[in-house]
């Protein structure tokens, strides 16, 4: 069996184009050590930490867990706690660009596959009135950096360098690749 570590429902969907039957289990991790790690470390030892917590309650399947924060001057900008941050973090990103970076790991007993994605993401000036629309929708909760791309937010967007479903949150292409290494 295949078990999604994540609640995302655009994981979700991009998964189903690879996998028709799967499960989904969220992980419950401590998020809130971003300060102990340079933003690729902490990207990628919180997919870990995710792939482990349910690899250890289910050692025989495969486990897919990701990971995705949006850095500006080196500095994560994880999920908002609230409409004020999200604010903060897209007038931060403001006619300027930012990296996002994805990780992802498959884990099914031993064998372990890890994959680190990165795009570049360059904003248009964003007004205020442009930023609080956005706002409106409540499409920034639980999002990296306050936008979901795939959404209203994706009118902020002038260019992108890199692989568009880094952004999303989940890499499909990279994914696709992996699992040829596991048994499903």
């Amino acid at each position: 069996m295949i078990i999604l570590a994540s609640q995302s429902p655009r994981r979700q969907e991009l998964l189903r184009w690879l996998v028709s039957d799967f499960s989904v289990q969220p992980a419950d991790i401590n998020e809130d050590v971003k300060d102990l790690y340079g933003p690729k470390e902490y990207v990628m030892k919180m997919a870990q930490e995710k792939a482990a917590a349910i690899a250890a309650e289910h050692p025989e399947d495969l486990v897919i867990a990701c990971d995705t924060v949006v850095v500006a001057d080196d500095i994560i900008l994880g999920k908002p706690k609230d409409r004020i941050d999200a604010y903060k973090m897209l007038k931060m990103l403001s006619n300027r660009s930012h990296l996002v970076y994805t990780s992802v790991i498959l884990r099914q007993g031993e064998q372990m596959a890890e994959k680190l994605t990165q795009a570049e993401v360059k904003f248009f000036p964003l007004t205020d009135g442009e930023i609080y629309r956005y706002l409106d929708t409540d499409d920034y909760i639980d999002k990296a950096g306050g936008y979901g791309i795939q959404h209203e937010a994706g009118v902020f967007v002038e260019k992108i360098t890199g692989d568009y479903y880094a952004i999303v949150g989940f890499p499909v292409g990279e994914v696709n690749q992996m699992l040829k290494n596991f048994e499903v």
